[in-house]
């Protein structure tokens, strides 16, 4: 146990610049090229339903499950007033939440704390597991859960930085993206039950300014951690 704790605990330096900027290039082209997005796009859902879930809980609602779908939708039910600030606040969790924790995980590459940021989020995905209410939910985190454990335990501390940072890189820039894709869907009109129409029916704020204010958050955390990677 102390050798697992000093190994968790111990301090990596980020990469070099370039080896950052060819992580977020990495990143980009995992989001912008539609083969590779279909898949990868399942991880941010992980994220958007996992901060739905727990703000959710941080509200006083109670969560009753969460469902991942194949089609790489989502589902976070929670128990509450169907009104008020804690709902509120829980379903705007939800698209903010890939930017927000891909802040979090370059702060913590930033400050030499990359292998312990890898195990925080694999703990997380346990917690995330008792949650998930269907057998596909239970695949893609437990085959995510298992993916991340291999890094953290077969890689080096060199290599556990530059994963733990091209996942920071992804989540930051699938933050925004995930926001234009929604955007384009709810013009379509195949979106009508989105986080931001839910907001408005609740709220009386139309649906357009949450969108905008979801986007500015995670424009937000991507130019803050841009600046944390880059600087």
């Amino acid at each position: 146990m102390d050798q697992w704790w000093q190994r968790v605990t111990a301090t990596t330096p980020a990469p070099d610049l370039r080896v950052t900027l060819a992580l977020a290039v990495l990143a980009l082209a995992c989001i912008v090229w539609a083969p590779v997005w279909r898949l990868s796009r399942h991880l941010v859902t992980v994220v958007h339903e996992g901060a739905h879930g727990l703000v959710a809980l941080l509200a006083g609602r109670r969560l009753a499950g969460i469902r991942l779908h194949s089609d790489s939708s989502g589902l976070t039910v929670s128990k509450g007033r169907p009104t008020g600030v804690g709902m509120v606040l829980t379903l705007l969790a939800g698209y903010v939440g890939p930017a927000v924790l891909g802040l979090l995980v370059t702060l913590g590459v930033h400050r030499g704390h990359a292998i312990g940021t890898l195990w925080l989020l694999l703990v997380a995905l346990a917690l995330l597991l008792l949650q998930i209410r269907n057998l596909y939910g239970l695949w893609v985190v437990l085959a995510s859960g298992v993916a991340l454990f291999a890094v953290t335990r077969w890689l080096g501390p060199t290599a556990q930085t530059a994963v733990a940072q091209l996942i920071g890189w992804f989540l930051l820039l699938a933050g925004p993206w995930s926001l234009v894709d929604l955007q384009r869907s709810r013009r379509a009109g195949t979106a009508r039950r989105s986080d931001p129409d839910q907001l408005a029916r609740i709220t009386g704020v139309s649906g357009a300014l949450w969108w905008s204010l979801m986007l500015l958050v995670s424009l937000g955390a991507l130019v803050a951690g841009a600046r944390l990677l880059l600087g």
